[in-house]
């Protein structure tokens, strides 16, 4: 029987070169250390040329406002420096390797996006959205405001997007599975880090458990299709059609809801209003991950 996971060695072979796991701990220091050394470049800089030009000005703590949500978008930018830099002086690896051959990887994206924008148009038509279901979100952004943005906007998606599918599903999981052959550990090691990363107590509240456990189940099916497709273009797919959704259709009121031409009019510390929408969410990635799967079918 085909193991369904075959293609996913051409990824794993360049990181087997050097494998040793000080140089996996080594590697996510640095990551670790020029993310943050870069992210004080960033907003020192930033905040250098808001002295000379003070009309320039945004509060930088906040990403309800399109100018802060996009200038902390761009700044992901920083994370696929860190990991190409790690790849390179830890592991000797060519970057463009942790994404798998560039053209089936491009294929393969395009091919998964096609799919995923029509099983999410047919999901708008139903409820809570539409298909006679009362609607429930507010006015945002201008839409004249929302197109003028919309090129800028996908491409800060596609940068936070890129960036952690090539620490994930790239780096990490394509290391861990050149160490260890059990799924459970580069699959499972990968998501939880990422589920980690989503938790924030102070900002959603109750709530916060549900999207770490939604962030892992993301995960684990973006580690999946990247094993069956042997790119990152699937993950990366299904990562910026759902952020896509999230950041610039419909967002949550607060937090990240700079760029969205609606909102919901409830925050994500609440828990009985939030918790269809949290439905929703799950319902949409696994409908998602089986449609990329049939999607990257050879």
């Amino acid at each position: 029987m085909r193991d369904a996971y075959a293609a996913h060695e051409a990824l794993v072979a360049p990181a087997r070169r050097h494998a040793e796991f000080w140089r996996l701990l080594a590697g996510a220091g640095v990551v670790a250390l020029l993310t943050v050394g870069l992210g004080i470049l960033y907003r020192t800089g930033l905040e250098a040329l808001f002295q000379v030009v003070p009309a320039l000005r945004v509060d930088l703590t906040r990403s309800d406002t399109a100018p802060t949500l996009l200038l902390m978008l761009y700044s992901f930018g920083l994370v696929i420096v860190a990991v190409v830099v790690a790849a390179r002086t830890i592991h000797g690896r060519d970057p463009l390797s942790l994404v798998g051959p560039l053209p089936l990887a491009l294929r393969q994206f395009g091919r998964v996006v096609g799919v995923l924008l029509l099983v999410h148009l047919a999901l708008m038509l139903l409820p809570p959205y539409g298909g006679g279901g009362e609607t429930q979100v507010v006015s945002n952004l201008d839409p004249r405001l929302w197109l003028m943005l919309l090129p800028l906007s996908l491409g800060g998606i596609l940068l936070q997007t890129g960036s952690e599918e090539l620490l994930f599903r790239g780096y990490l999981q394509q290391t861990l599975a050149a160490r260890f052959d059990a799924r459970w550990i580069w699959m499972g090691v990968p998501a939880v880090l990422f589920g980690i990363g989503h938790y924030q107590p102070g900002v959603a509240g109750a709530n916060a458990p549900v999207i770490v456990a939604w962030a892992i189940c993301f995960g684990l099916a973006a580690a999946d299709l990247t094993a069956r497709a042997g790119t990152l273009g699937p993950a990366l797919a299904l990562h910026m059609i759902n952020n896509t959704g999230a950041l610039l259709f419909v967002s949550v009121k607060g937090e990240m809801s700079g760029l969205s031409l609606a909102t919901l009019p409830h925050g994500l510390d609440e828990v009985e209003k939030l918790t269809p929408w949290l439905v929703l969410d799950f319902a949409f990635l696994l409908v998602g991950w089986l449609a990329a799967r049939l999607a990257i079918r050879r």
